[in-house]
This record gives structure tokens, sequence and C-alpha cells, in this order.
């Protein structure tokens, strides 16, 4: 189990808490955005800061309940939200997005993403998260119902608008400065395929949904031929690994220590979920049959829907590697 920076923040995710704005080290503040309506219960956004004011990673939902609840937090720890130089974004899922465009329109902030989660950039080669959505559970070979009733549970939880506009679109590797302090952009594809990690000078990385403290990670959508997510996390994973990295900051959970060995333990976990898919499958076999041979937290009957949609897909993304060069 990694280790925490501050226990009284893993304490409050082990308990359902939301916990309250604290700091990771010296200049970076952790500020737990609560997620109203949302199984997440919370995002951390992770507030640097610089000699050219407040660099935030993530922005939490575009709700103004997620909006009031970051003001608030920024007053508390001392910070005027008129005063954020940038927003860096490690990947385009709404609760991250959110609301970057606020604090733009608040300060004049830059923000910053991978070009390939770029929305502009992944409508023209993918489509919309939904229609990536669709393209995915048809091809996990559920029945008609089924993809149907998952597609329509997913329109009513996760449409959100696809609109944000970058200032910077990262293509590769970028360092990126800010008054004293230099972060590095690393691409960080598994997630979803423009998830970008920073990687802060004096040790630390936020690694937005790519690592957390505890659990799996959820991989990307599968909708193109040639999709491999599970390779594109293996090879995250080997890179965090070899980082030196001496505390992770996920978007979700809490701030810890043992990044090497995490980013290890977190791949031979993704890599035996590989093997399972492997000595299972057979000639004509399909996601959806995996899907409920599988071992999850819960029998597959017994997981709420939400969650059977998410191991789904997950699903097909294992069986696509497993299968891969075939």
């Amino acid at each position: 189990m990694s280790r925490p920076v501050s226990d009284a923040h893993a304490t409050a995710w082990r308990t359902r808490q939301v916990p309250v704005p604290a700091q990771v080290v010296d200049g970076v503040w952790a500020v737990p955005v609560p997620l109203h309506g949302s199984a997440l219960r919370s995002i951390t956004v992770f507030l640097i800061e610089t000699r050219d004011g407040p660099v935030l990673v993530d922005a939490g939902y575009d709700h103004p309940s997620c909006w009031a609840s970051f003001q608030r937090s920024m007053a508390a720890i001392g910070q005027r939200v008129d005063a954020i130089a940038a927003v860096l974004i490690t990947h385009n899922h709404p609760d991250h997005v959110g609301f970057a465009d606020r604090v733009r329109a608040a300060s004049g902030a830059r923000v910053v993403m991978g070009h390939a989660d770029d929305f502009t950039t992944m409508h023209r080669r993918r489509g919309t998260f939904l229609e990536q959505l669709r393209a995915a559970l048809d091809l996990t070979g559920a029945p008609p119902d089924v993809v149907a009733t998952m597609y329509t549970d997913a329109v009513a939880v996760t449409a959100h608008p696809e609109n944000l506009r970058l200032d910077t679109a990262l293509t590769g590797e970028t360092e990126l400065r800010f008054g004293e302090v230099t972060l590095r952009a690393l691409p960080a594809p598994g997630h979803t395929y423009g998830h970008t990690v920073y990687l802060d000078s004096r040790g630390l990385v936020f690694t937005g949904d790519t690592m957390m403290a505890e659990g799996p990670t959820q991989l990307a959508i599968v909708s193109r031929p040639g999709d491999d997510p599970a390779a594109d996390l293996f090879r995250t994973l080997a890179r965090l690994r070899d980082l030196g990295a001496a505390v992770a900051c996920p978007a979700h959970q809490f701030p810890y220590r043992d990044v090497a060995a995490r980013a290890e333990a977190l791949a031979a976990f993704h890599h035996d979920e590989v093997e399972t898919v492997r000595g299972l499958v057979r000639d004509g076999v399909t996601a959806w049959d995996l899907a409920r041979r599988m071992t999850w937290k819960k029998p597959w009957d017994e997981l709420g829907r939400g969650t059977r949609r998410f191991a789904l897909v997950h699903t097909l993304a294992l069986l696509r590697h497993a299968t891969a060069g075939r």
C-alpha cells in the first residue's frame, strides 16, 4: 500500500469524506473540490506557488458548487483566484477541464493540455466522447439491448461541453517555467490518449488519473483500429517508475510516497488482468463474454449499472492488448 504524505488526507478519503485544503510540501497545496452527485466524491486541484502567480493542476466540474467551493478554499489558504498564472490540465474529462475557463476569465491564466486531448483534435480524430463510447460498446459484443441501456445511462451522466479552447496544446515532452519553478510536461497515455503528467523539479509528479494511491487505472476507450491503451499505460508506468519522483499527487484519493514501487505494483496488477484475459480467450469470444467472468470488487450481477459499463469498456481494452498481433 502506498504511504500517504498526510494521514489525515488519506483517512478522509477512506472514510468517504472530502479533505480540507493542505500543504503537500512547502509551496504546493492540495485543494480538494467536492464533486456533488459523483461517485468520485471529490477531485484534488493542486496549486503550485510561483513568482508569476499560482499555477493549478486540473480544474473540477464546471458547476457553480465546484467553483464556489474552490473560491472558498483559495481564500482560506491565502491565495487569489485573479492571480492564477496557468491551469495545467492532465486530461480532458469533465472533472478536470471543468472551471478552467472561469479561471481564465478571472485572471487571464494560460490553459494548457496535451494535444491529443484537445477537444478540436479529439473530435477530428476520434469524435466526441459519447461517439467514442458508443463505438466501444458496439465493439464489446454485448447484446443490443444492453448496449442501448448502457449508452442511454452514459448520456444522462457524462454528457458535457467539449469546447474548451487551449492556449497551449502540448506536443511531446515540454518544459514549462513559471518564475522560479520549472515543470516538465510528459505525455502519459493510457487513461486517455493525450493524458499528461507534470513533474516538478522538487520531486513531485502530478499524475492526474494515471496512477492513484490505491486501485486500478481505468483504461482509455477503444474505438478505432490500432487503439491499445493497455500498451500505452504500461509504457507510461515504466516512465513514472524511472522518473525518480519522491511524491505522487493524483487527482483523486491522496498524495503518496514510494512512487516507483506504486508504478511497479500497478503495472503488475494490469499485466495480471491481461494474462487472465489471455487465459479465457477462445475463437469468437467477446469483451461481453469476458467481463462477466472477470474478477471485480463485486460479482458482475451485483455491480452498479455505471460500474458495469466501466468494467465492460475496460475489458475491451484488455482484450485488444491480449490479442494484439494475432
